[in-house]
């Protein structure tokens, strides 16, 4: 079952990196048999990466190479989870100058055990981004994760919102609401079978008071309502607390890469 729900979290972190890309003006996505590539045309490796790697070993040192160069310059990401192949991509990535920046767990649940929290921590509402100016807001709270804020996160989002806020679109954003104001922002991506959790963050002075969880159960419940049997996420090493109350248990790891000089 691991082995199924570990391609399926690929396939899912895979329509979250690419659905606004195939549906946004200037940006785009390689999309062939054995590795994915979105390129959002800024640079800002947020949002331009490489996922969902199934490579010959025997050709996969060229393959690197033609992904550096289909980005022509930007900077990007690669991302390295349980599925991916060969089975030696991150030292691959590391000869071809690659360095690894950030660590985390690949976790999942299963929904049939999640139970739906009646409390409000703190004053706080969780609802669905639905107006451009909440898309801004969410914007502004996932640019401050960098110090300083990026801007090129909120220009992201400003291109993306006739797309993140179609009836279509796979992504749903929430905005966790206190006292009028927004504080806190998470993700749902269904794809693959399976409900992906991302972008879950408060803002600094709000935090502490047990929002993540709240902002985590959100999607969880609405990825129940859709079908999903599991949910998937990421996990820091300082969100694993938080993730193992909600029933989150790991499967394997994640890497990010990127270029170094």
């Amino acid at each position: 079952m691991l082995v199924e729900l570990a391609a399926a979290a690929d396939s899912n972190l895979a329509t979250h990196f690419t659905w606004v890309h195939r549906h946004t003006p200037e940006m785009r996505v390689h999309d062939a048999v054995g590795l994915t590539l979105a390129d959002s045309g800024l640079s800002c490796d947020t949002f331009n990466c490489a996922c969902r790697a199934r490579l010959d070993p025997r050709t996969a040192r060229q393959e690197l190479k033609n992904a550096i160069a289909w980005f022509a310059g930007r900077p990007f990401s690669w991302w390295v989870g349980p599925a991916d192949r060969p089975s030696d991509l991150g030292d691959l990535l590391r000869s071809e100058g690659f360095e690894r920046t950030e660590m985390a767990v690949a976790m999942m649940v299963d929904l049939s055990a999640v139970e739906p929290d009646q409390s409000s921590p703190n004053g706080l509402t969780v609802r669905r981004v639905q107006t451009p100016s909440e898309l801004a807001a969410f914007a502004e709270i996932a640019a401050a994760n960098w110090s300083p804020p990026d801007p090129l996160v909120c220009r992201f989002y400003e291109l993306a919102a006739p797309t993140l806020l179609s009836s279509s679109s796979p992504l749903r954003l929430y905005l966790g609401w206190v006292d009028g104001s927004p504080v806190a922002t998470s993700e749902l991506t269904l794809a693959g079978g399976v409900g992906g959790v991302y972008n879950v963050a408060t803002s600094a002075p709000h935090r502490r008071r047990g929002f993540g969880s709240a902002m985590t159960l959100r999607p969880l419940l609405d990825a129940r309502r859709e079908g999903c049997r599991y949910a998937v996420l990421q996990a820091a090493a300082a969100g694993l607390g938080v993730y193992r109350r909600l029933g989150f248990e790991p499967f394997g790891d994640v890497s990010e890469y990127a270029l170094v000089g």
